[in-house]
């Protein structure tokens, strides 16, 4: 009787209990969807990021240059061949897929540091839709990730204070103040891996693109970008050009050639031509110069004196005092 009744009242305790419910069957995890195969193929290839940007495939210098992890580069490129774009590219490459990373844009001029920043915003808005931004301005873009890009034009002064950028972009390097280069070096200096990039269409035989680019240190990686090699231009255009500009012009925008800087008197030809190596020096060694005698010329001031021209010969006119 007292084990029925036990058993009884555990039935009773039981059916009280409210009903379990059976777990519901774990889901599968997530793939991935075709906006992350994006985001890695965009990482791992920039030439891709370019393409999705701008709508179009890199010309092969673009491509080479944004896969290029050289640390020093210098691309002698003609006008018009899409330096500016390419530099966006991989200035917002740079920003985006390395955390905290500085990326510096300079130019010549205000002006100029700001179009080169207005093509980064395109690239932004062209395919950063997933990109958190923290700050957004006229020559700046600062990411959550804490990465930065700033536009700064071409003055010494201002770039003091920026260190260790990943990437330092100089755009018309060629008509950027040698002391704003020399600025911008040592802040390389702590940066593991920072990376300089100069693009210019030459201007003259001077300067230190036009040294970098003559010179024979190992340390840079040269890229030069011709008008033929441009598809974009064609070849009627540069036919006009070519009889607008005369050969000396049209070879410095269009060929990517350093030639005389505008306004030099004398064709550097000219004045290599006036140096001989076989004329006897004018010093016997390095402490004693030797100089021709001349006899000396004894100087004093004369009064004023009135003339007037009273015949002139083909080639020398005759002068009468009076």
């Amino acid at each position: 009787t007292t084990r029925k009744r036990a058993a009884k009242l555990t039935t009773r305790r039981v059916n009280a209990l409210p009903p379990v419910e059976a777990p519901a069957p774990l889901s599968p995890a997530p793939e991935a969807g075709p906006k992350l195969d994006l985001d890695l193929a965009y990482a791992l290839d920039p030439a891709l990021l370019f393409e999705a940007a701008v709508g179009s495939p890199p010309d092969e210098w673009q491509a080479r240059l944004l896969r290029d992890g050289a640390a020093r580069v210098l691309v002698n490129c003609c006008r018009q061949s899409g330096k500016s774009t390419t530099s966006a590219v991989l200035a917002y490459h740079a920003a985006v897929y390395e955390t905290r990373s500085l990326v510096l844009l300079v130019a010549p001029t205000l002006r100029q540091s700001v179009e080169a920043f207005r093509k980064v915003l395109d690239v932004h808005r062209a395919v950063g839709g997933s990109v958190s931004v923290e700050a957004e301005s006229a020559m700046r873009l600062e990411l959550k990730s804490g990465s930065r890009i700033v536009a700064l034009p071409g003055d010494a002064s201002n770039v003091r204070g920026f260190s260790a950028p990943r990437l330092v972009i100089v755009d018309e390097a060629a008509r950027v103040e040698d002391a704003m280069l020399a600025a911008l070096r040592p802040m390389l200096a702590t940066s593991k891996r920072g990376r300089l990039v100069m693009l210019s269409t030459p201007a003259g035989r001077r300067g230190a693109f036009y040294e970098a680019w003559t010179g024979d240190s190992g340390e840079w990686d040269r890229i030069a970008v011709t008008a033929d090699e441009c598809p974009r231009i064609s070849a009627a255009f540069l036919a006009e050009e070519r009889v607008a500009l005369g050969p000396a012009l049209y070879a410095q925008e269009y060929e990517a050639e350093f030639r005389e800087a505008a306004g030099q008197l004398f064709d550097e030809g000219l004045l290599s031509s006036l140096i001989r190596s076989d004329v006897a020096p004018l010093f016997v060694d390095s402490s004693e110069w030797v100089l021709p005698e001349v006899p000396a010329i004894e100087a004093r001031a004369l009064a004023p004196r009135e003339a007037r021209v009273v015949d002139v010969e083909p080639h020398l006119p005759t002068f009468l005092e009076r």
